[in-house]
């Protein structure tokens, strides 16, 4: 993996130590981290990945809106915070790779460098009571 920009490893430093599920991607919408707490959520492990580019993460959790229909890829918060560099929210339903389903909510917001340069975005989620 190449050097991330400081402000990148600070907030992975953070995400570490949250209790809620963190997402944190690079400008190009890759996974760069993912912390404990997603790891539980979607039943995957950050150790065991080598990457989990935007075409993938975009996909393999098959998200759809709350009600089953599809949703589009940029109306997932996360991929809408870097690709339209705004903060956004919705719920989704996502499987993970137990093959659970989970309703969640998604607040995504992007991460700004100097000068206004995207430096990648991040989403916070927890799983909505049904």
């Amino acid at each position: 993996m190449a050097q991330q920009p400081i402000e990148l490893i600070l907030f992975r430093q953070l995400a570490t130590q949250l209790a809620v599920p963190v997402f944190l991607v690079d400008s190009h919408g890759d996974v760069i981290f993912l912390n404990e707490a997603a790891e539980q959520l979607l039943g995957i492990r950050w150790d065991d990945l080598e990457e989990l580019p935007f075409e993938q993460w975009t996909t393999q959790f098959r998200p759809r809106h709350p009600n089953g229909s599809a949703m589009k890829v940029e109306d997932i918060p996360l991929a809408h915070a870097v690709l339209h560099r705004r903060p956004a929210h919705a719920a989704l339903r996502v499987v993970g790779t137990d093959g659970v389903d989970h309703i969640i909510e998604a607040t995504a917001f992007p991460l700004e460098g100097s000068r206004g340069r995207l430096l990648g975005a991040v989403a916070m989620f927890w799983e909505r009571d049904h």
